[in-house]
C-alpha cells in the first residue's frame, strides 16, 4: 500500500495537503467568535474544491477496486454539491442555508476519518476473516462516510429550521 501512494506522491499531497487545510479552517466557519470574519468562507471553498477534485484522480488507482471506487464516487459528489450548494447560498445571503450544507460537506469529508478505525477493525480482524485490504477497503469506505452522512444529516434534520426558506428544503411529515 505505501507503495501505491508513494508512486502518486504529487497527487497525493495536492489531496491531503488541503484537506488537512480545510480541516483546520472549518471550525473557523461555527465559532461565534469568528462569525463576521470573511476568511473562513474565502479559503474554505477553494479548498473543497481541490480535495474533490484530487479525490476523483485519486480513486483511479483505489486499493479497494470498484467497490471503493464507488464508495468515493457518491460520497466525493454529496461532498461537492453541498460545497457548491452552501456558496451559492452564501452569495444569495442565506446564511443560514449556508451554515446547514457546510455542515452536511464537512461532515461528509469526515467521513474518511470514521473510515480509519473500520479499516484498524478489518485489519485487527484479517487473521480471522482472511480478508485482505483489497476486499475490505471498499466496504470500510462505504461504513465510514455512510455513518458520517447519516449522522449528520440526521442531527441537520432533528433541529428547528432557522428561515422560512429552510422550512420549505425540509420534506413534509407524513
Amino acid at each position: 500500500m505505501d507503495a501505491i501512494f508513494a508512486s502518486r506522491a504529487a497527487l497525493t499531497l495536492a489531496h491531503i495537503l488541503p484537506a488537512m487545510a480545510f480541516v483546520l479552517v472549518a471550525p473557523f466557519l461555527f465559532l461565534r467568535r469568528f462569525a463576521g470574519a470573511a476568511w473562513p468562507r474565502h479559503l474554505i471553498y477553494p479548498l473543497g474544491i481541490i480535495v474533490g477534485l484530487t479525490a476523483y484522480a485519486m480513486s483511479t488507482y483505489s486499493i479497494g477496486g470498484w467497490t471503493e471506487r464507488s464508495a468515493v464516487l457518491l460520497f466525493n459528489s454529496l461532498f461537492l454539491f453541498s460545497l457548491v450548494r452552501a456558496f451559492w447560498c452564501g452569495r444569495a445571503n442565506e446564511i443560514v442555508l449556508e451554515r446547514r450544507w457546510l455542515t452536511r460537506s464537512v461532515g461528509i469529508l469526515l467521513g474518511i476519518a470514521t473510515t480509519r478505525p473500520v479499516m484498524g477493525a478489518f485489519f485487527a480482524t484479517s487473521r480471522l476473516t482472511h480478508l485482505v485490504p483489497s476486499q475490505f477497503f471498499g466496504v470500510a469506505f462505504w461504513i465510514g462516510f455512510s455513518l458520517n452522512t447519516v449522522a449528520v444529516e440526521l442531527w441537520l434534520r432533528s433541529t428547528k429550521p432557522q428561515s422560512q426558506a429552510e422550512r420549505n428544503l425540509l420534506i413534509p411529515e407524513s
